[in-house]
């Protein structure tokens, strides 16, 4: 108790030492809120360590209050504690020091979702869905995501030892797998389209999407000659800003502005324009862009549209126009924060929700944002993300898909499936055919009985909106009809199996082909039927089309 004790005394102390240095930039009446709170904190927590019944877990109690204090400022700022510190250095560098596979926990079981094309776990004979049993002889029942992680990354050029366990096997496997440094490339996948059109799929952006994409677009420039391009940034949340600006610079000319930055302080506003030459110039461009293009990739493609350099193809982009800054803690500690707003070359600041002076909502209305003009004067509006020039509506994944997805049955019976075929055809020739359909419906009717609970929201609700019928007193009056209505919207999953078969099979086939041919196969199946891509194709095959949507004379 006494060094629990002192403890709080040592933490309480430094939050005093750390929170004066502050203190200059706050007005004396915030300067007395910050003591009287923080003896208050100090107060509390002795009485606590003092006379609670149980021992406090000071860890956690501490970092609980730090996300709590967090959250009230907004969802980017956040504490990042030492032992999850290679996590986010991986999210940033997109470099690692282990074998190559991400896991997760199933009913206390770490499973390997995925392994990396040409990485050691997968070169060791790895598979997605293998049980891991145990690393080093250590068990990995019961263990969390992150000791499972922590085990399997290690200095280059270790070995671990592995056992696992796979389905259709009687006994478990064991081998030994030597780990080496893993670079994951944020270029999913490039290649060549009809007519001549380039293609780069853009997942993130890390320290190696500067020369990723760089090579990717003189390979399709000088060894494809290729008339067109077009990058593809849907569902690329962000990453490393300076990245951002290195593939701007390839079409943008020297000196152009691509970005700016305003702060509390002078020392976080920025001006940022291209310092190189372009390597293409004059190469037609499209960004394609849906809802979950956010920070870095709304930069992209708000530069792109403010410099009329390209046309932009998809959904409204996230609207996250926030900056984050690492700061370094005690311990190994580091506090990301948000310390500025960007803004794109026409003066627009792109973010959707004003968390600083928000209302209950927090979204911006559109009579209060102001119009912004391109280089070749077409009108944008600030606020709300990036509106393309052309909108093409995503198609709405039904909610059985989501279910199957979230419970991994789509996973679960592609495992299941390469076990029994070693081979299938090619991600542009493979047919998911009726058969391998019908086999799914078996898979699942079985899972149904084990273990699967189908339950549509609309169920939720409709539980909901029954409780509080009966607590107003009105359910009785209408119980007849309600219960007709339940009857009517009871979940029935072979219905809904076969009436949502197309976007069901389109899912079930991208998992597939994924235990086969990595996440770049998975895309290559998914441009075969894109409507956003096909839009692209057509306004960059038409000449005037592209020109007059930028005003180009």
């Amino acid at each position: 108790m006494k060094r629990m004790k002192n403890g709080i005394w040592v933490f309480f102390i430094l939050f005093c030492i750390c929170s004066s240095k502050v203190f200059p930039r706050l007005s004396e009446q915030q300067r007395f809120e910050v003591s009287k709170y923080l003896e208050i904190f100090n107060s509390l927590f002795s009485e606590l360590s003092l006379y609670y019944v149980d021992t406090l877990n000071v860890k956690n109690i501490i970092q609980g209050n730090i996300t709590y204090m967090l959250q009230q400022l907004d969802p980017y700022t956040e504490y990042i504690p030492a032992e999850s510190l290679s996590d986010f250095q991986f999210r940033t560098t997109g470099r690692y020091e282990g074998i190559g596979v991400t896991i997760s926990i199933r009913n206390e079981k770490v499973i390997i979702l995925e392994t990396y094309e040409g990485m050691p776990a997968t070169l060791a004979g790895l598979l997605p869905g293998d049980e891991i049993l145990s690393i080093n002889g250590k068990s990995m029942v019961g263990k969390t995501t992150l000791f499972a992680s922590e085990q399997l990354k290690g200095q280059s050029n270790t070995s671990i030892k592995i056992k696992y366990q796979r389905f259709g096997w009687k006994k478990p496997k064991k081998m030994t797998i030597k780990r080496k440094l893993i670079c994951i490339n944020p270029v999913t996948y490039y290649g060549v389209l009809n007519n001549k059109i380039g293609y780069i799929h853009l997942a993130s952006f890390t320290t190696q999407s500067t020369l990723a994409v760089k090579k990717a677009l003189i390979d399709l420039t000088k060894n494809h000659q290729i008339k067109a391009l077009i990058l593809d940034v849907r569902n690329n949340e962000g990453g490393v800003v300076d990245d951002c600006l290195n593939i701007l610079n390839f079409f943008l000319p020297k000196g152009e502005l691509l970005l700016s930055m305003k702060g509390k302080t002078k020392q976080t506003d920025r001006i940022y324009r291209a310092t190189q030459s372009p390597i293409e110039p004059n190469l037609s461009l499209a960004i394609l862009v849906n809802e979950n293009s956010a920070s870095a990739s709304e930069i992209l493609s708000g530069t792109i549209q403010d410099t009329d350099r390209g046309i932009i193809v998809g959904t409204r982009t996230y609207g996250k126009g926030l900056v984050q800054s690492t700061r370094q803690l005690p311990y190994n500690a580091q506090l990301k924060l948000t310390t500025a707003k960007y803004y794109t070359p026409s003066g627009r600041c792109i973010q959707a929700i004003d968390y600083f002076h928000k209302k209950k909502d927090g979204e911006i209305p559109d009579t209060t944002t102001t119009v912004y003009y391109t280089t070749h004067n077409r009108p944008v509006r600030e606020g709300k993300g990036i509106l393309p020039d052309f909108v093409i509506k995503e198609e709405k994944i039904p909610a059985i898909v989501n279910y199957m997805e979230t419970n991994f049955i789509f996973f679960d019976f592609a495992v299941q499936w390469k076990a029994k075929h070693p081979q299938i055809s090619t991600p542009l020739e493979f047919v998911l055919t009726d058969n391998i359909y019908n086999e799914f419906k078996e898979f699942v009717k079985i899972n149904a009985r084990k273990n699967m609970d189908y339950n549509q929201e609309s169920k939720k609700i409709m539980e909901y909106f029954k409780k509080n019928l009966e607590s107003e007193g009105y359910y009785n009056s209408i119980a007849t009809e309600f219960q007709d209505l339940e009857n009517k919207l009871k979940s029935d999953l072979m219905h809904d199996m076969d009436f949502y078969k197309s976007q069901i099979a389109k899912y079930l086939a991208m998992h597939i082909i994924k235990q086969y041919y990595f996440a770049k196969g998975q895309l290559c199946y998914q441009l075969r039927n894109d409507s956003v891509l096909d839009k692209a194709i057509d306004v960059l095959q038409n000449e005037q089309l592209y020109t007059s949507t930028l005003n180009i004379n």
